[in-house]
């Protein structure tokens, strides 16, 4: 008994700090007081936080409301326009693809799209103003498309400083008018503002996945998610085309403007998902509810699967859930992916890959992935600590301290987690 005691003891010696640590619970009470807080102080109107740990829901609450001029509460049937928190369920359908034999990481994307055939790289101007335009070092591949390091643009705000941004702005390729063949068509047109594998830069790359889903699967892309996807996972509350009778129970989207919050005009907020257009676009557009979508996390968490249904195999969760990213693409060319915390970027996913380095930045723990929407939504999957995390709000322009804030509720302020490489 005292040999055995001594080597468990030296044992424990030898493990790092994190695996001595307190089994880890998410404290309810600080997650509702946060959202309370940021509520009270005008930094949103409303919000919604779900955490699911260890095989269970943990916390649900909510703050505020979904609608300030009607009065309408925060409630667990809150519809959320999720942005580019679509990107993964995107990614998640074109490589079911890819276990089907459908395409290689590897292959250019010219082979499935004829049209990215004659890509240029914008390289300069000419004094007349033209653009200098060349050939790319190498091919596009469909694993740059996946990984945000094709080169293409997302367009640009206010005047634009490149060729790739100004011939965006030109086309508008994301036009809700077009349909995702049409969005392909006009992106093969924009030159890349890099070349292929030199840089991250977030971009309409998910948006070309979802057409290469169409193109491989034979099916409207958000059919195929439909099927593919939402049906089997039984996502009742998820799509991208919603019917009048789904605004009532939407969530308005507001904007910070001369320090208070000001309601998105109603077309606007309307446009993309009630009025019929025919884009449905892979990097954004799902509306969804909190409880919905952390089906979909859950289902990330199960190494896909779910409840006994297979959406992906375990090894192909894990290919999309390692950085993809070559070390030699320097902090300098990942644009603002550092700001998300110590990681990379897998696929369509950010791949945390250390611990926290800073007491700024987010908590979190190393093996988590994780992507966020443009109303400062948000959600993570930890399997370190077997938790799935959704945070939904609507507050424009995209709030990461809001973010940083939420993820020290939920961990503490200190928590730091496994040891990464």
């Amino acid at each position: 008994m005292i040999r055995t005691a001594a080597a468990l003891a030296l044992a424990m010696i030898a493990l790092p700090a994190s695996a001595q640590e307190a089994p880890y619970r998410p404290d309810c009470g600080k997650i509702e007081a946060f959202l309370d807080t940021v509520v009270k102080q005008g930094r949103t109107v409303g919000a919604s936080a779900l955490v699911w740990k260890d095989g269970a829901e943990a916390c649900f609450e909510t703050a505020g409301d979904a609608d300030r001029e009607t009065a309408r509460p925060m409630t667990r049937d809150t519809l959320f326009q999720i942005y580019s928190m679509t990107k993964p369920v995107t990614g998640v359908a074109l490589m079911q693809l890819w276990e089907e034999g459908k395409f290689g990481l590897d292959d250019p994307l010219e082979w499935h799209l004829p049209e990215f055939a004659a890509l240029k790289v914008a390289d300069g101007e000419n004094p007349d103003g033209s653009p200098i335009l060349r050939e790319p070092r190498r091919k596009v591949t469909i694993r740059d498309v996946l990984r945000h390091t094709a080169g293409f643009t997302y367009g640009a705000d206010g005047d634009p400083q490149n060729a790739a941004d100004r011939a965006w702005n030109r086309l508008q390729p994301l036009a809700f008018d077009k349909t995702l063949a049409e969005f392909s068509q006009a992106m093969a047109q924009v030159p890349l503002l890099y070349d292929p594998g030199t840089h991250w830069h977030y971009s309409a790359g998910v948006d070309v996945q979802a057409r290469l889903v169409e193109v491989l699967s034979g099916q409207p892309f958000a059919d195929y998610v439909a099927q593919h996807i939402f049906q089997p996972l039984g996502m009742k509350d998820s799509g991208w085309k919603r019917t009048p009778a789904d605004r009532a129970r939407l969530a308005s989207a507001y904007y910070a403007e001369a320090g208070t919050l000001v309601p998105v005009p109603e077309a606007l907020l309307l446009e993309p998902n009630f009025t019929g257009k025919p884009m449905t676009m892979g990097g954004a557009g799902i509306v969804t509810t909190v409880d919905d979508y952390m089906i979909f996390a859950r289902m990330l968490l199960g190494q896909g699967t779910l409840n006994g249904t297979r959406i992906l195999k375990p090894s192909t969760l894990r290919l999309m859930t390692t950085d993809q990213l070559d070390p030699r693409i320097g902090a300098e060319n990942r644009l603002w992916l550092p700001s998300k915390g110590s990681g990379g970027f897998g696929i369509d996913l950010f791949v945390r890959t250390a611990p926290p380095q800073t007491p700024q930045e987010n908590r979190g723990s190393v093996g988590e992935f994780f992507w966020d929407g443009f109303p400062s939504m948000l959600f993570w999957v930890d399997p370190a600590q077997d938790m799935a995390v959704v945070f939904a709000t609507q507050k424009i322009p995209f709030d990461n301290d809001m973010h940083r804030e939420f993820r020290a509720a939920v961990y503490g302020a200190d928590y730091r987690g496994p040891a990464g490489d």
